[in-house]
């Protein structure tokens, strides 16, 4: 039989250890799958209806140089969970899967180690094996406390979401079923008294589309006013590499060029599935009683062109496709509330080692972000210089490394075999951030030019340094290379990347 002091002791620990995860924030991740920036009210657009995540922005700060390191779902879900570059986590279409080694270091598992409940719902995106030659693993649904997630793109149908299907009941469509859980998960954490991780990967408002029904009312017959670089007229100073796969025709096969406002209808429908999915999240957040410890993040995978510059989807390293929305809500702080916003540089590189900082873990060393909690504290400052903006998939022509600031982005395509010429482009975001003029020919942005050369190959370096050793990551230090004859570099040029998503 237990004494009298032994129970004691018992109960002043444990009293400590539930103070201890009172004191660490609940961490609510949200993710859409490619979403531009001009698909939000708090962004801008006074066509859209996006109530919830409007609040969102002025409850919290909405970050406008935010920017996924690469455009393209399974690498860019790779580095929101590692806090590592593609060329680090080695993961991409075409290139390989993730080792489990690495996944052991992204912040589901480490939050989860010490002591977070979790969650994952949605398209997780990527594949785990274990070894760079070994076998494929199962998606880690064991990893997580509760687990709503799918392999590959997932269903818009919940009842084909097998991890999902029990909601597909009340919501047949997945983007109100993924509000659902995370409704659910919250009540459970919440009676469960420990501090709790929640990710969410919406599949919308992914192409092929598919929006709920309940929301055609929202959009119907509405006529939507086109951005200011709209067009393939605005898209002729771009590179011809660029020019050369799926990218390019999809302004014509997916009728951005003819039916704009019906498929702009469409893509901002399934956006306001999403508000609402939010919505349901926050309004489960205040009946249980941890609203106001509860950190809140969203955004996006990747953008999406929607016919800016006469192109369609995304990969390429230009605005509308690598520059995203991002907000975060920090209820505890006294910036919340304020409606603040940070032209701080940030990038998906940033979310792991943030939301570490957040639960009071140190971020591993190989985490190559920035701690946003500090723009949050002082929306003026800056974490980063610099960024790189990576494509390595789809056809070699369109492979390139750019480096972006917060007032200027060097894109260098070093593609040169059948009649292309190795071009760069240099864009004065701060004064162009539609990127309608390429900067690069002009004598008055000699010195600017010469300066993000430099940080080019600053950022190539790195790459050099620290790229995996396999799944083809390390011959792009020489491809990329500015400095290395195309002769020297055309044949593993050609063969990088072919195989399709």
């Amino acid at each position: 039989m237990k004494t009298a002091p032994t129970i004691a002791i018992g109960l002043a620990l444990a009293a400590v250890l539930v103070s201890q995860a009172e004191k660490r924030p609940n961490i609510i991740f949200l993710m859409a799958d490619d979403q531009s920036t001009y698909t939000l009210g708090c962004y801008g657009n006074p066509d859209v209806q996006t109530p919830n995540i409007d609040q969102l922005a002025s409850d919290g700060i909405a970050f406008d140089n935010h920017y996924d390191t690469t455009a393209i779902c399974m690498a860019s879900r790779a580095t929101v969970m590692t806090g590592m570059y593609e060329y680090k986590t080695g993961c991409n279409f075409s290139h390989g899967d993730m080792l489990k080694e690495t996944w052991q270091k992204s912040y589901p598992m480490l939050l989860r180690e010490a002591g977070y409940m979790t969650a994952f719902a949605g398209k997780f995106g990527f594949d785990l094996k274990d070894g760079p030659e070994g076998k494929r693993l199962p998606l880690p649904a064991p990893d997580f406390d509760r687990w709503g997630g799918g392999p590959g793109q997932t269903n818009y149908e919940t009842a084909k979401n097998k991890s999902m299907a029990a909601y597909a009941g009340e919501y047949p469509h997945s983007t109100l079923s993924y509000g659902a859980f995370g409704r659910d998960f919250i009540r459970d954490a919440a009676k469960a008294g420990k501090p709790f991780s929640l990710s969410i990967s919406f599949k919308a408002p992914h192409k092929p589309a598919s929006p709920d029904p309940r929301f055609d009312d929202v959009y119907a017959g509405k006529t939507f006013t086109k951005p200011a670089n709209y067009g393939r007229e605005n898209g002729e100073h771009f590179s011809r590499q660029s020019q050369h796969d799926r990218q390019y025709e999809r302004f014509h096969s997916w009728n951005y060029s003819d039916q704009y406002d019906e498929v702009m209808a469409t893509y901002h429908q399934q956006i306001h599935a999403i508000d609402v999915a939010v919505g349901m999240i926050r309004q489960a957040l205040e009946e249980h009683g941890v609203a106001g410890n509860t950190v809140i993040i969203y955004t996006s995978d990747n953008g999406f062109f929607c016919g800016s510059h006469g192109y369609g989807s995304k990969v390429l390293p230009y605005e509308e496709s690598s520059r995203v929305p991002m907000i975060m809500f920090d209820p505890r702080h006294p910036n919340s509330g304020k409606k603040l916003r940070s032209k701080g540089l940030t990038g998906n590189i940033d979310f792991a080692p943030t939301i570490l900082k957040l639960a009071g873990l140190p971020a591993p060393a190989n985490m190559d972000g920035g701690d946003l909690t500090e723009l949050y504290a002082n929306p003026k400052g800056d974490i980063h210089d610099a960024l790189s903006l990576i494509n390595v998939w789809g056809k070699p022509a369109t492979h390139a490394l750019a480096v972006v600031t917060k007032e200027m982005k060097y894109i260098h395509w070093g593609y040169a075999a059948e009649g292309f010429e190795v071009t760069e482009e240099l864009y004065h975001l701060g004064k162009d951030p539609l990127e309608l003029v390429n900067q690069a020919g002009n004598p008055e942005y000699r010195q600017a030019l010469e300066t993000l050369r430099k940080t080019y190959d600053a950022r190539l370096a790195h790459w050099k340094a620290e790229a995996v050793p396999y799944h083809n990551y390390q011959p792009y230090g020489t491809i990329f290379d500015r400095h290395v004859p195309w002769a020297e570099k055309e044949t593993q040029a050609r063969t990088k990347g072919k195989k399709k998503k």
